[in-house]
C-alpha cells in the first residue's frame, strides 16, 4: 500500500505544476544524463533511447498524464515469484500513482525504453535512486526488458508492436465501465512496422477509442539501422489518418508541442502524435556510431573514457 496525494490535497502541486515547463526541461536533462551515467558504469546501455525520448517523456510525467503524485520515492523490491494460489500478481503501476478511474494509465510498448522509463520514475520523484543498483540483477525487478512487475510498467509487452493492442484492450475496458482517466502508450516507430499495430489501429478507430492518446518516438532507427532502409513507412501520418485516427506531428523535443498536440482531441477518435526526435540529441558524441544506435557497448577502454569525460562535463553543467 502506497500513499499519494493530489493537487486537491495539497496546494502545492497545484502551484508547482504553474512551472511545468521548467521541471520537465530539468527532467529531461537529468533523464540523459542518469542514463548516460549507467551506460558508462555498466558498459553498456540504451543510450540513443534517452537522447530521443527525454522530453516526450518528461511532457507525459510533468504535465500530460493525469495522475496522483507519490509521497515519497518507491524502493523497489525484490521479485515475489510468478502468480499462484495465494499469490498475487506484482505490477509495476503504482510507482505511476494512484489507481482510479478518474486517472490515466501509462503503457510502455517498447519494453527496452525500461531504462529511460526508470530514470523518469527517478527523476520525478516517484523510485528511490538506489533503485538503479538492481537494474538487470537476478532476482530483482527493475529488468533490463521491463516487464509487467518492473517499476512503471504494467504489462509485460512482450515482441514489439504488442504494447498498442494491449493499450487498446485496457481503453476499451475502461470505456464500457465509464472511466474517465485515458490510456497513455509511448511506442517506437520501429514496432509500427509489424502487421500487429495496423490491426490494432483498425480496432482503436472502430471502437472509437478517444481515450486513447499515443506517442511514437519517431527517430528513424531501429536494431538493424535506418528505418528508411529497412522498411520505409512514410507517409506514416497520412497512412494513419486513413485508418480513422486523430494524427499530430510535432518536434519531439518541443515540451510545448508535445503537449498541445495532446490536448487536441477530437470526440469518438483516438489520439497519435508522431514525435520526430534525434538519436543524438544533446550527445553529439554517438554520432559516430551512425546508422547503429540501438544499444551501445564500448569497443574499448578508450571509448569508454571518451563516454566518461562527456559524462563529466553535462553533470557539471547541470549544477552550475
Amino acid at each position: 500500500m502506497h500513499n499519494f496525494k493530489t493537487p486537491e490535497s495539497d496546494p502545492n502541486i497545484l502551484s508547482a505544476s504553474l512551472k511545468w515547463k521548467d521541471r520537465a526541461s530539468r527532467v529531461a536533462a537529468g533523464i540523459r544524463l542518469r542514463v548516460l551515467e549507467h551506460t558508462v558504469k555498466q558498459n553498456g546501455g540504451y543510450l540513443s533511447q534517452a537522447c530521443s525520448s527525454a522530453e516526450i517523456f518528461a511532457a507525459i510525467y510533468c504535465k500530460i498524464m493525469r495522475t496522483s503524485e507519490i509521497l515519497s520515492p518507491i524502493m523497489p523490491g525484490k521479485f515475489p515469484g510468478v502468480p499462484s494460489p495465494g499469490k498475487k500478481l506484482l505490477t509495476g503501476a503504482c510507482y505511476n500513482g494512484e489507481a482510479g478511474p478518474e486517472y490515466d494509465r501509462f503503457i510502455l510498448s517498447p519494453a527496452q525504453y525500461a531504462l529511460v522509463l526508470y530514470a523518469t520514475l527517478i527523476e520525478t520523484g516517484r523510485m528511490d535512486p538506489r533503485g538503479m543498483a538492481e537494474y538487470n540483477r537476478d532476482g530483482g525487478i527493475v529488468e533490463m526488458i521491463g516487464a509487467e512487475h518492473s517499476p512503471g510498467m504494467e504489462v509485460t509487452t512482450g515482441s514489439l508492436g504488442q504494447g498498442i493492442s494491449q493499450a487498446a484492450g485496457i481503453a476499451l475496458a475502461r470505456k464500457l465501465r465509464g472511466d474517465t482517466g485515458r490510456m497513455i502508450l509511448l511506442m517506437s516507430d520501429g514496432e509500427c512496422q509489424s502487421g500487429q499495430f495496423w490491426e490494432a489501429v483498425q480496432a482503436i478507430s472502430f471502437h472509437h477509442l478517444e481515450n486513447m492518446l499515443c506517442f511514437v518516438d519517431m527517430n528513424a532507427c531501429q536494431c538493424d539501422g535506418q528505418m528508411k532502409t529497412v522498411m520505409e513507412m512514410e507517409p506514416f501520418h497520412e497512412r494513419l489518418q486513413a485508418f480513422g485516427v486523430t494524427v499530430h506531428r510535432v518536434c519531439g523535443h518541443d515540451l510545448d508541442a508535445l503537449v498541445q498536440a495532446a490536448e487536441k482531441t477530437v470526440p469518438g477518435k483516438a489520439t497519435f502524435v508522431l514525435c520526430d526526435t534525434d538519436t543524438c540529441r544533446g550527445l553529439d558524441i554517438l554520432k559516430s556510431r551512425y546508422p547503429k544506435f540501438h544499444y551501445v557497448r564500448f569497443k574499448n577502454e578508450t571509448e569508454r573514457a571518451a563516454y566518461e569525460q562527456v559524462y563529466k562535463q553535462m553533470k557539471e553543467n547541470m549544477e552550475c
